[in-house]
């Protein structure tokens, strides 16, 4: 291959493509290592992290859509203590980006998570998922609020120096919003967008086939969702956007980064294709080749309307 420069820059963070493997889909890494070569990732980030271990919710909690997948697994998660315990020293092993994923249900909470890992050298970043009911107000989901998505933001960026990505919900009316409040209180980027909710039920016995009820729609089904609200922000904000939601092949993760992306995430397609990363990577090589592009950072945003 010729030297296309594929490293981008995410506020002080550069990774050396734009590749990254989305919370939750590839667990701590460990499990998807058998299946691809991690250090030729621009990124993993972490499954989500909470304060105290989590079980989750009940099956069945994963169901096929067409073109895409529910799931409603509630971020069962080992908890702080284990992940720097028993995931770190595995993923400080890999020559890739560790970014860790944070969940929590309260402000106060989330501080912490990144409190404790601020200190740990491997995680290099941290992505905080904001879709996340506030157990102290009701239940309400923290991404769906403005303010509660500044406080976060305000908050965690007092207690690290390294870069701070806020995964943004889809399901609320302007996401533009959510992505200024984040760079008004100092976020460095965001990830763009979380699963859209979605519910399937079975015809015959009436009942919905997630014991949840509802779950998070993933996959290609929500691409066109994603693409969107990644050029909304694009247009409106000066903010670095991770882009998310249907990425199955190198011509999206092209289309992503045209709209406005600096990198993007693969999720579903792992359960499909675990080496699914290296193949798309390979493809932007390509694509870079074929249309003279020398960085691939020339593509982001590079959009003509």
């Amino acid at each position: 291959m010729s030297n296309i420069d594929l490293s981008v820059k995410i506020g002080s963070l550069i990774l050396k493509n734009p590749l990254m493997l989305a919370s939750g889909t590839v667990g701590y890494g460990n499990e998807i290592s058998n299946f691809t070569d991690l250090s030729k990732i621009g990124a993993i980030v972490t499954k989500s992290v909470s304060l105290k271990p989590r079980k989750g919710n009940p099956p069945q909690r994963i169901v096929e859509t067409p073109s895409g997948m529910l799931n409603a697994i509630g971020l069962a998660n080992v908890g702080l203590e284990e992940f720097i315990k028993t995931k770190i020293p595995f993923l400080k092993e890999v020559d890739s980006t560790l970014i860790c994923n944070i969940a929590a249900s309260s402000i106060e909470e989330y501080v912490e998570c990144t409190k404790t890992l601020d200190g740990e050298e491997t995680v290099k970043a941290f992505e905080i998922n904001v879709s996340c009911p506030n157990v102290k107000e009701g239940g309400l989901i923290f991404g769906n609020d403005i303010i509660s998505v500044g406080k976060i933001t305000e908050k965690v960026r007092a207690v690290t120096n390294k870069p701070v990505i806020i995964k943004l919900s889809p399901n609320v009316s302007a996401i533009s919003d959510f992505a200024k409040v984040v760079k008004d209180e100092g976020g460095d980027a965001v990830s763009a967008i979380n699963t859209l909710i979605g519910t399937s039920f079975d015809i015959y016995k009436r009942t919905p086939k997630i014991k949840n009820i509802t779950g998070g729609l993933s996959g290609p089904a929500i691409k066109p969702v994603a693409l969107a609200k990644v050029l909304e922000i694009s247009r409106k904000v000066d903010i670095p956007i991770i882009g998310i939601g249907g990425i199955m092949n190198w011509k999206d993760a092209v289309e992503f980064m045209i709209v406005g992306a600096t990198a993007f995430q693969i999720g579903t397609v792992n359960f499909i294709n675990p080496n699914a990363g290296i193949e798309i990577i390979d493809g932007l090589k390509s694509y870079c080749e074929q249309m003279n592009i020398s960085k691939i950072s020339e593509l982001t945003a590079s959009y003509q309307l």
